[in-house]
Protein backbone atom coordinates (compact mmCIF):
# COMPACT_ATOMS: atom_id res chain seq x y z
CA UNK A 1 0.00 0.00 0.00
CA UNK A 2 1.48 3.43 -1.18
CA UNK A 3 2.19 6.22 1.59
CA UNK A 4 -0.83 8.41 0.12
CA UNK A 5 -3.34 5.37 0.40
CA UNK A 6 -2.26 4.62 4.14
CA UNK A 7 -2.63 7.93 5.10
CA UNK A 8 -6.20 8.31 3.17
CA UNK A 9 -7.08 5.32 5.17
CA UNK A 10 -6.06 6.41 8.54
CA UNK A 11 -7.91 9.84 8.04
CA UNK A 12 -10.92 7.83 7.49
CA UNK A 13 -10.73 6.17 10.63
CA UNK A 14 -9.83 8.94 12.60
CA UNK A 15 -13.17 10.53 10.93
CA UNK A 16 -14.76 7.34 11.73
CA UNK A 17 -13.83 7.51 15.73
CA UNK A 18 -14.44 11.20 15.64
CA UNK A 19 -10.72 11.87 16.91
CA UNK A 20 -8.69 14.79 15.57
CA UNK A 21 -5.43 13.50 13.86
CA UNK A 22 -2.53 15.44 14.70
CA UNK A 23 -0.76 15.82 11.51
CA UNK A 24 1.80 18.63 11.63
CA UNK A 25 0.17 20.63 9.54
CA UNK A 26 -3.61 20.17 10.74
CA UNK A 27 -2.49 20.93 14.33
CA UNK A 28 -1.08 24.33 13.06
CA UNK A 29 -4.26 25.24 10.83
CA UNK A 30 -6.34 24.10 14.10
CA UNK A 31 -8.55 27.37 14.49
CA UNK A 32 -9.18 29.51 17.96
CA UNK A 33 -12.36 31.48 18.28
CA UNK A 34 -11.35 35.34 19.11
CA UNK A 35 -12.96 36.95 22.04
CA UNK A 36 -11.63 38.94 24.74
CA UNK A 37 -13.73 36.22 27.70
CA UNK A 38 -11.12 33.43 26.38
CA UNK A 39 -7.97 35.42 26.83
CA UNK A 40 -9.08 34.52 30.77
CA UNK A 41 -7.35 31.29 30.33
CA UNK A 42 -4.31 32.38 29.30
CA UNK A 43 -3.59 35.32 31.67
CA UNK A 44 -4.12 32.28 34.35
CA UNK A 45 -1.31 30.32 32.48
CA UNK A 46 1.10 33.37 31.97
CA UNK A 47 0.81 34.24 35.92
CA UNK A 48 1.55 30.74 36.61
CA UNK A 49 5.00 30.95 34.42
CA UNK A 50 5.87 34.04 35.52
CA UNK A 51 5.28 32.62 39.13
CA UNK A 52 7.39 29.54 37.99
CA UNK A 53 10.27 31.42 36.89
CA UNK A 54 10.22 34.30 40.24
CA UNK A 55 9.93 30.92 42.45
CA UNK A 56 12.79 29.34 40.81
CA UNK A 57 14.98 32.79 41.66
CA UNK A 58 13.91 33.41 45.31
CA UNK A 59 14.36 29.40 46.15
CA UNK A 60 18.22 30.58 45.96
CA UNK A 61 17.81 33.10 48.98
CA UNK A 62 15.38 31.73 51.07
CA UNK A 63 15.95 29.58 53.98
CA UNK A 64 12.75 27.55 55.23
CA UNK A 65 13.96 27.47 58.82
CA UNK A 66 12.72 28.34 62.10
CA UNK A 67 15.53 28.31 64.38
CA UNK A 68 15.63 31.64 65.88
CA UNK A 69 18.71 33.72 64.69
CA UNK A 70 19.71 37.69 65.24
CA UNK A 71 18.85 40.14 62.60
CA UNK A 72 22.31 42.12 61.47
CA UNK A 73 21.14 43.05 58.01
CA UNK A 74 20.54 46.89 56.87
CA UNK A 75 17.01 47.72 57.44
CA UNK A 76 18.04 49.45 60.89
CA UNK A 77 14.70 49.36 62.86
CA UNK A 78 14.91 45.78 63.58
CA UNK A 79 18.77 45.05 64.18
CA UNK A 80 19.50 43.07 66.79
CA UNK A 81 16.29 41.89 67.17
CA UNK A 82 15.69 37.84 67.46
CA UNK A 83 13.95 36.13 64.59
CA UNK A 84 13.43 33.01 62.61
CA UNK A 85 15.68 32.39 59.88
CA UNK A 86 12.89 32.60 57.60
CA UNK A 87 12.35 36.14 58.03
CA UNK A 88 15.71 36.91 58.21
CA UNK A 89 16.11 35.58 55.02
CA UNK A 90 12.82 37.53 53.56
CA UNK A 91 14.82 40.99 54.63
CA UNK A 92 17.90 39.76 53.07
CA UNK A 93 16.39 39.29 50.16
CA UNK A 94 14.15 42.80 50.35
CA UNK A 95 17.02 44.63 51.12
CA UNK A 96 20.62 43.06 50.62
CA UNK A 97 19.67 41.46 47.11
CA UNK A 98 20.00 43.03 43.99
CA UNK A 99 16.60 42.86 42.69
CA UNK A 100 15.43 41.04 45.02
CA UNK A 101 12.68 43.48 46.46
CA UNK A 102 11.28 43.35 42.53
CA UNK A 103 11.05 39.57 42.66
CA UNK A 104 9.18 39.17 46.10
CA UNK A 105 6.97 41.55 44.63
CA UNK A 106 6.71 40.16 41.24
CA UNK A 107 5.92 36.61 42.52
CA UNK A 108 3.34 38.20 44.68
CA UNK A 109 1.56 40.31 42.75
CA UNK A 110 1.42 37.28 39.83
CA UNK A 111 -0.08 35.31 42.36
CA UNK A 112 -2.94 37.35 43.03
CA UNK A 113 -3.40 37.64 39.50
CA UNK A 114 -2.96 33.62 39.11
CA UNK A 115 -5.86 33.03 41.39
CA UNK A 116 -8.35 36.33 39.74
CA UNK A 117 -7.82 34.63 36.71
CA UNK A 118 -8.61 31.28 37.22
CA UNK A 119 -12.02 32.51 39.03
CA UNK A 120 -12.94 35.08 36.40
CA UNK A 121 -12.28 31.74 33.62
CA UNK A 122 -14.53 29.51 35.66
CA UNK A 123 -16.84 32.40 35.53
CA UNK A 124 -17.22 32.72 32.11
CA UNK A 125 -17.50 28.92 31.42
CA UNK A 126 -20.32 28.50 33.91
CA UNK A 127 -22.48 31.69 32.53
CA UNK A 128 -21.67 30.61 28.77
CA UNK A 129 -22.75 27.07 29.81
CA UNK A 130 -19.06 25.64 28.21
CA UNK A 131 -19.09 23.57 30.82
CA UNK A 132 -21.74 20.64 29.52
CA UNK A 133 -20.57 17.59 27.47
CA UNK A 134 -18.04 16.45 26.62
CA UNK A 135 -16.37 18.98 28.94
CA UNK A 136 -17.30 18.25 32.10
CA UNK A 137 -13.79 16.94 32.90
CA UNK A 138 -12.14 20.01 32.29
CA UNK A 139 -14.38 21.94 34.47
CA UNK A 140 -13.78 19.74 37.19
CA UNK A 141 -10.10 20.19 36.29
CA UNK A 142 -10.62 23.69 36.55
CA UNK A 143 -12.19 23.54 39.91
CA UNK A 144 -9.21 21.75 41.19
CA UNK A 145 -6.71 24.14 39.57
CA UNK A 146 -8.59 26.83 41.59
CA UNK A 147 -8.82 24.67 44.68
CA UNK A 148 -4.96 23.88 44.80
CA UNK A 149 -4.27 27.60 43.71
CA UNK A 150 -5.57 28.48 46.84
CA UNK A 151 -3.80 26.37 49.07
CA UNK A 152 -0.50 27.18 46.88
CA UNK A 153 -1.55 30.96 47.12
CA UNK A 154 -1.54 30.38 51.45
CA UNK A 155 1.34 27.98 51.34
CA UNK A 156 3.99 30.87 49.92
CA UNK A 157 1.61 33.73 52.13
CA UNK A 158 2.98 32.19 54.85
CA UNK A 159 6.63 31.02 54.49
CA UNK A 160 8.27 34.83 55.98
CA UNK A 161 6.87 34.11 58.74
CA UNK A 162 6.19 37.64 59.40
CA UNK A 163 3.67 38.86 62.17
CA UNK A 164 1.14 38.82 59.60
CA UNK A 165 1.61 35.46 57.69
CA UNK A 166 2.28 34.10 61.09
CA UNK A 167 -1.85 35.35 62.47
CA UNK A 168 -3.18 33.34 59.42
CA UNK A 169 -1.13 30.38 60.55
CA UNK A 170 -2.64 30.72 64.11
CA UNK A 171 -6.12 30.88 62.27
CA UNK A 172 -5.27 27.99 60.18
CA UNK A 173 -4.53 25.93 63.73
CA UNK A 174 -7.68 26.67 65.10
CA UNK A 175 -9.41 25.57 62.01
CA UNK A 176 -7.56 22.04 62.16
CA UNK A 177 -8.32 21.76 65.66
CA UNK A 178 -11.96 22.48 65.35
CA UNK A 179 -11.73 19.14 63.48
CA UNK A 180 -13.50 16.84 65.68
CA UNK A 181 -11.96 13.42 66.70
CA UNK A 182 -8.53 13.84 64.88
CA UNK A 183 -8.21 17.74 64.68
CA UNK A 184 -5.68 18.03 67.75
CA UNK A 185 -3.42 15.10 65.48
CA UNK A 186 -3.60 17.08 62.55
CA UNK A 187 -2.61 20.17 64.36
CA UNK A 188 0.47 18.66 66.33
CA UNK A 189 1.48 16.63 63.17
CA UNK A 190 1.41 20.09 61.36
CA UNK A 191 2.98 22.15 63.65
CA UNK A 192 5.42 19.43 64.72
CA UNK A 193 3.65 19.95 68.20
CA UNK A 194 2.14 22.24 70.36
CA UNK A 195 1.10 25.45 68.51
CA UNK A 196 3.61 27.05 67.32
CA UNK A 197 5.98 24.30 67.10
CA UNK A 198 9.25 24.20 64.84
CA UNK A 199 8.35 22.53 61.81
CA UNK A 200 5.30 24.43 60.07
CA UNK A 201 7.65 26.35 57.68
CA UNK A 202 9.92 23.51 56.93
CA UNK A 203 6.81 21.33 55.97
CA UNK A 204 5.29 23.97 53.82
CA UNK A 205 8.08 24.43 51.95
CA UNK A 206 7.80 21.76 49.57
CA UNK A 207 4.16 22.34 49.17
CA UNK A 208 4.62 25.21 47.91
CA UNK A 209 7.90 24.97 45.60
CA UNK A 210 7.68 21.43 44.52
CA UNK A 211 4.15 18.99 45.57
CA UNK A 212 1.79 21.99 45.02
CA UNK A 213 3.70 23.59 41.75
CA UNK A 214 4.15 20.17 40.34
CA UNK A 215 0.00 18.95 40.79
CA UNK A 216 -0.89 22.98 38.80
CA UNK A 217 1.59 22.11 36.07
CA UNK A 218 0.49 18.58 35.61
CA UNK A 219 -3.24 19.64 35.63
CA UNK A 220 -2.62 22.47 33.24
CA UNK A 221 -1.15 20.17 30.99
CA UNK A 222 -4.37 17.91 30.96
CA UNK A 223 -6.21 20.83 30.86
CA UNK A 224 -4.66 22.34 27.32
CA UNK A 225 -4.90 18.55 26.34
CA UNK A 226 -8.52 18.19 26.47
CA UNK A 227 -8.75 22.03 25.09
CA UNK A 228 -7.22 21.02 22.05
CA UNK A 229 -8.83 17.26 21.72
CA UNK A 230 -12.48 18.46 22.09
CA UNK A 231 -12.28 21.97 20.49
CA UNK A 232 -12.45 25.29 21.83
CA UNK A 233 -16.26 26.54 22.50
CA UNK A 234 -17.57 29.67 20.28
CA UNK A 235 -20.26 32.01 20.42
CA UNK A 236 -23.13 31.21 17.88
CA UNK A 237 -23.24 32.96 14.44
CA UNK A 238 -23.10 33.05 10.88
CA UNK A 239 -21.41 29.25 9.65
CA UNK A 240 -20.81 28.78 13.03
CA UNK A 241 -22.82 25.28 14.38
CA UNK A 242 -21.57 22.03 16.49
CA UNK A 243 -19.63 20.28 13.78
CA UNK A 244 -17.23 23.44 13.37
CA UNK A 245 -14.99 26.14 14.95
CA UNK A 246 -14.32 29.68 13.62
CA UNK A 247 -11.31 31.29 14.20
CA UNK A 248 -7.57 32.26 14.02
CA UNK A 249 -5.57 29.22 12.62
CA UNK A 250 -3.27 28.04 15.62
CA UNK A 251 -0.24 29.44 13.38
CA UNK A 252 0.63 31.62 12.91
CA UNK A 253 -2.54 34.26 13.91
CA UNK A 254 -3.14 32.80 17.43
CA UNK A 255 0.46 32.10 18.11
CA UNK A 256 1.32 35.52 17.71
CA UNK A 257 -1.79 36.99 19.53
CA UNK A 258 -0.45 34.89 22.23
CA UNK A 259 2.72 35.56 22.77
CA UNK A 260 1.42 39.34 22.70
CA UNK A 261 -0.67 38.28 25.41
CA UNK A 262 2.68 37.19 27.25
CA UNK A 263 4.61 39.86 26.97
CA UNK A 264 1.74 41.78 27.84
CA UNK A 265 0.85 40.21 31.39
CA UNK A 266 4.91 39.65 32.07
CA UNK A 267 5.19 43.67 31.48
CA UNK A 268 2.32 45.08 33.29
CA UNK A 269 2.63 42.59 36.20
CA UNK A 270 6.22 43.60 36.52
CA UNK A 271 5.67 47.40 36.08
CA UNK A 272 2.86 46.99 38.46
CA UNK A 273 5.53 45.28 41.38
CA UNK A 274 7.91 47.93 40.89
CA UNK A 275 5.57 50.85 41.52
CA UNK A 276 2.73 49.73 43.54
CA UNK A 277 4.18 48.15 47.11
CA UNK A 278 2.98 44.90 48.82
CA UNK A 279 3.37 42.39 51.77
CA UNK A 280 5.32 44.95 52.68
CA UNK A 281 6.88 42.48 55.87
CA UNK A 282 9.30 44.49 57.50
CA UNK A 283 6.91 46.70 58.88
CA UNK A 284 5.37 43.62 60.52
CA UNK A 285 8.32 42.62 62.08
CA UNK A 286 8.78 38.96 63.05
CA UNK A 287 6.39 36.46 64.64
CA UNK A 288 5.31 35.95 67.97
CA UNK A 289 2.46 33.98 69.53
CA UNK A 290 1.29 36.94 71.52
CA UNK A 291 1.10 39.09 69.34
CA UNK A 292 -1.34 39.98 66.47
CA UNK A 293 -1.19 42.52 64.39
CA UNK A 294 -3.98 45.28 64.33
CA UNK A 295 -6.27 45.53 61.03
CA UNK A 296 -4.72 42.16 59.97
CA UNK A 297 -6.08 40.75 56.46
CA UNK A 298 -5.15 38.07 54.52
CA UNK A 299 -5.01 37.85 50.33
CA UNK A 300 -8.46 38.73 49.02
CA UNK A 301 -8.78 35.06 47.77
CA UNK A 302 -8.77 33.74 51.39
CA UNK A 303 -10.99 36.34 52.70
CA UNK A 304 -13.92 34.90 52.58
CA UNK A 305 -13.16 32.42 55.01
CA UNK A 306 -12.21 35.09 57.57
CA UNK A 307 -15.61 36.75 56.59
CA UNK A 308 -17.07 33.45 57.59
CA UNK A 309 -15.72 33.30 60.76
CA UNK A 310 -16.68 36.42 61.57
CA UNK A 311 -20.22 36.20 60.80
CA UNK A 312 -20.90 32.48 62.42
CA UNK A 313 -22.11 32.76 66.40
CA UNK A 314 -20.43 31.28 68.77
CA UNK A 315 -21.79 28.48 68.91
CA UNK A 316 -20.58 25.19 70.97
CA UNK A 317 -21.82 21.38 71.78
CA UNK A 318 -19.77 19.51 74.64
CA UNK A 319 -20.47 16.13 73.44
CA UNK A 320 -18.61 13.17 76.02
CA UNK A 321 -16.36 15.46 76.75
CA UNK A 322 -15.19 17.06 73.65
CA UNK A 323 -15.97 20.13 72.80
CA UNK A 324 -17.60 20.93 68.83
CA UNK A 325 -16.98 24.45 68.05
CA UNK A 326 -19.67 24.97 65.49
CA UNK A 327 -18.54 28.97 65.27
CA UNK A 328 -15.08 27.68 63.59
CA UNK A 329 -15.96 24.14 62.25
CA UNK A 330 -19.13 24.95 60.32
CA UNK A 331 -17.46 28.31 58.14
CA UNK A 332 -13.97 27.02 57.78
CA UNK A 333 -14.31 23.29 57.21
CA UNK A 334 -18.24 22.98 55.79
CA UNK A 335 -18.53 25.85 54.07
CA UNK A 336 -15.28 25.24 51.82
CA UNK A 337 -16.47 21.63 51.14
CA UNK A 338 -19.77 22.24 50.27
CA UNK A 339 -19.08 25.00 48.00
CA UNK A 340 -16.54 22.87 45.84
CA UNK A 341 -18.64 20.42 46.12
CA UNK A 342 -21.69 22.04 44.34
CA UNK A 343 -18.90 23.39 41.63
CA UNK A 344 -18.01 19.96 40.87
CA UNK A 345 -21.41 18.74 40.76
CA UNK A 346 -23.38 21.09 39.17
CA UNK A 347 -22.44 20.36 35.27
CA UNK A 348 -23.63 17.18 35.92
CA UNK A 349 -27.27 18.46 37.47
CA UNK A 350 -28.24 20.94 35.27
CA UNK A 351 -27.63 19.05 32.16
CA UNK A 352 -30.22 16.19 33.73
CA UNK A 353 -32.22 18.64 34.40
CA UNK A 354 -32.28 20.04 30.75
CA UNK A 355 -32.14 16.83 29.10
CA UNK A 356 -28.54 18.47 27.42
CA UNK A 357 -26.69 15.31 28.61
CA UNK A 358 -27.67 13.40 25.58
CA UNK A 359 -26.15 15.88 23.41
CA UNK A 360 -22.63 17.73 23.08
CA UNK A 361 -22.35 20.88 23.32
CA UNK A 362 -20.45 23.13 21.64
CA UNK A 363 -21.73 26.20 21.20
CA UNK A 364 -21.56 29.19 24.50
CA UNK A 365 -24.87 30.59 25.55
CA UNK A 366 -25.54 34.22 26.44
CA UNK A 367 -26.21 34.80 30.05
CA UNK A 368 -29.54 36.41 29.46
CA UNK A 369 -30.91 33.32 27.93
CA UNK A 370 -30.05 31.09 30.68
CA UNK A 371 -31.92 33.10 33.54
CA UNK A 372 -31.85 30.48 36.29
CA UNK A 373 -27.93 29.69 35.54
CA UNK A 374 -27.28 33.71 35.68
CA UNK A 375 -29.02 34.29 38.87
CA UNK A 376 -27.68 31.27 40.36
CA UNK A 377 -24.30 31.94 39.37
CA UNK A 378 -24.78 35.85 40.57
CA UNK A 379 -26.14 35.08 43.71
CA UNK A 380 -23.06 32.76 44.47
CA UNK A 381 -21.15 35.56 43.67
CA UNK A 382 -22.88 37.92 45.80
CA UNK A 383 -22.82 35.62 48.45
CA UNK A 384 -19.38 35.32 48.47
CA UNK A 385 -18.92 39.23 48.16
CA UNK A 386 -20.77 39.39 51.15
CA UNK A 387 -18.29 37.26 52.89
CA UNK A 388 -15.35 38.72 51.65
CA UNK A 389 -16.85 42.57 52.85
CA UNK A 390 -17.17 40.87 56.52
CA UNK A 391 -13.88 39.60 56.67
CA UNK A 392 -12.82 43.52 56.79
CA UNK A 393 -16.08 44.19 59.54
CA UNK A 394 -14.05 45.61 61.73
CA UNK A 395 -11.71 48.17 59.35
CA UNK A 396 -15.34 49.33 58.25
CA UNK A 397 -16.62 49.92 61.62
CA UNK A 398 -13.81 51.98 62.13
CA UNK A 399 -13.91 54.02 58.96
CA UNK A 400 -17.79 54.77 58.47
CA UNK A 401 -17.65 54.85 62.48
CA UNK A 402 -20.39 52.41 62.69
CA UNK A 403 -21.22 49.58 65.42
CA UNK A 404 -18.61 46.16 64.70
CA UNK A 405 -21.85 44.33 66.48
CA UNK A 406 -24.26 46.60 63.99
CA UNK A 407 -22.14 46.16 60.73
CA UNK A 408 -21.60 42.05 61.97
CA UNK A 409 -25.54 41.72 62.28
CA UNK A 410 -26.52 43.51 58.66
CA UNK A 411 -23.91 40.99 57.05
CA UNK A 412 -25.32 38.46 58.49
CA UNK A 413 -29.07 39.55 57.30
CA UNK A 414 -27.33 40.19 53.88
CA UNK A 415 -25.89 37.02 53.63
CA UNK A 416 -29.26 35.18 53.50
CA UNK A 417 -31.21 37.99 51.85
CA UNK A 418 -28.80 39.56 49.03
CA UNK A 419 -28.10 36.12 47.37
CA UNK A 420 -32.00 35.33 47.03
CA UNK A 421 -32.81 39.13 45.78
CA UNK A 422 -29.86 38.85 43.55
CA UNK A 423 -31.01 35.76 41.88
CA UNK A 424 -34.82 36.99 41.70
CA UNK A 425 -33.39 40.52 40.05
CA UNK A 426 -30.97 38.87 37.59
CA UNK A 427 -33.25 36.79 36.34
CA UNK A 428 -35.90 39.32 35.77
CA UNK A 429 -33.11 41.18 34.04
CA UNK A 430 -32.40 38.32 31.65
CA UNK A 431 -36.13 37.57 30.79
CA UNK A 432 -36.19 41.79 30.50
CA UNK A 433 -33.61 41.74 27.77
CA UNK A 434 -34.58 38.70 25.64
CA UNK A 435 -37.51 40.11 25.46
CA UNK A 436 -36.79 43.81 24.50
CA UNK A 437 -34.08 42.11 21.77
CA UNK A 438 -36.99 39.94 20.24
CA UNK A 439 -38.51 43.37 20.04
CA UNK A 440 -35.87 45.11 18.17
CA UNK A 441 -35.32 42.11 16.25
CA UNK A 442 -39.20 42.34 15.01
CA UNK A 443 -39.63 45.67 14.53
CA UNK A 444 -36.06 47.32 13.85
CA UNK A 445 -33.80 49.83 14.66
CA UNK A 446 -35.54 53.54 14.90
CA UNK A 447 -33.91 55.34 12.06
CA UNK A 448 -35.18 58.85 14.19
CA UNK A 449 -37.67 60.03 11.12
CA UNK A 450 -41.40 60.38 11.32
CA UNK A 451 -43.59 59.61 8.56
CA UNK A 452 -47.24 60.84 8.90
CA UNK A 453 -49.90 57.97 7.65
CA UNK A 454 -53.27 58.71 5.67
CA UNK A 455 -55.32 58.96 8.63
CA UNK A 456 -53.11 61.93 10.28
CA UNK A 457 -51.33 59.62 12.55
CA UNK A 458 -47.25 59.71 13.14
CA UNK A 459 -44.92 56.39 12.80
CA UNK A 460 -41.58 56.55 13.44
CA UNK A 461 -39.51 54.44 10.85
CA UNK A 462 -37.36 51.71 11.35
CA UNK A 463 -34.57 49.80 9.56
CA UNK A 464 -33.31 46.24 9.71
CA UNK A 465 -31.01 45.40 12.47
CA UNK A 466 -27.67 45.59 10.97
CA UNK A 467 -24.85 44.88 13.82
CA UNK A 468 -25.02 41.82 16.37
CA UNK A 469 -23.14 41.33 19.46
CA UNK A 470 -21.50 37.79 20.11
CA UNK A 471 -23.85 34.70 20.00
CA UNK A 472 -26.48 37.33 19.80
CA UNK A 473 -29.52 35.86 17.84
CA UNK A 474 -29.82 37.38 13.80
CA UNK A 475 -32.95 37.03 11.46
CA UNK A 476 -33.33 38.54 7.92
CA UNK A 477 -36.35 41.74 8.78
CA UNK A 478 -38.86 42.22 5.93
CA UNK A 479 -40.54 45.37 5.69
CA UNK A 480 -39.10 47.40 7.95
CA UNK A 481 -38.53 50.69 6.21
CA UNK A 482 -42.02 50.09 4.23
CA UNK A 483 -44.39 49.69 7.71
CA UNK A 484 -45.46 46.57 6.83
CA UNK A 485 -45.16 43.88 9.71
CA UNK A 486 -41.84 41.87 10.06
CA UNK A 487 -42.10 38.14 11.37
CA UNK A 488 -41.50 37.40 14.33
CA UNK A 489 -38.02 35.76 14.90
CA UNK A 490 -37.47 32.73 16.40
CA UNK A 491 -36.41 31.78 19.64
CA UNK A 492 -32.73 31.52 20.75
CA UNK A 493 -31.35 28.40 20.43
CA UNK A 494 -30.78 27.25 23.85
CA UNK A 495 -34.29 29.14 26.03
CA UNK A 496 -34.27 28.78 29.65
CA UNK A 497 -35.91 25.35 31.05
Amino acid sequence: MSRTARRAERLADAADARLPVLEGGTLLRKAFPEHWSFFLGEIALYSLLLLILTGVWLTFFFQPEMREVVYTGSYVPLQGVAMSAAFDSTLHISFDVRGGLLMRQTHHWAALVFVAAIGLHLLRIFFTGAFRRPRELNWAIGVTLFMLSLAEGFAGYSLPDDLLSGTGLRIAQGIMTSIPVVGTYLAFFAFGGEYPGHDIITRLYPLHILLLPGALIALVTAHLILVFHLKHTQWRGPGRTNRNVLGKPLYPQFTGTSAGLSLTVFGVLVLLSGLAQINPVWTYGPYRPDQVSTGSQPDWYVGFLEGALRLVPPWETNVAGHTVMWNVLLPAVVLPGLLFAVLYAYPFVEQRLTGEWRHEQHLCDRPRERPVRTGLGVAGTVFYGVLLLAGANDIMAQVFRVSVDALTWILRVALVAAPVLAFLVTRWLCRALTAAERERLAEGVPTGDIRQSVTGGYESDHEPVESFRPGAPRRPLTGARTGTPARTPRAPEHPDR
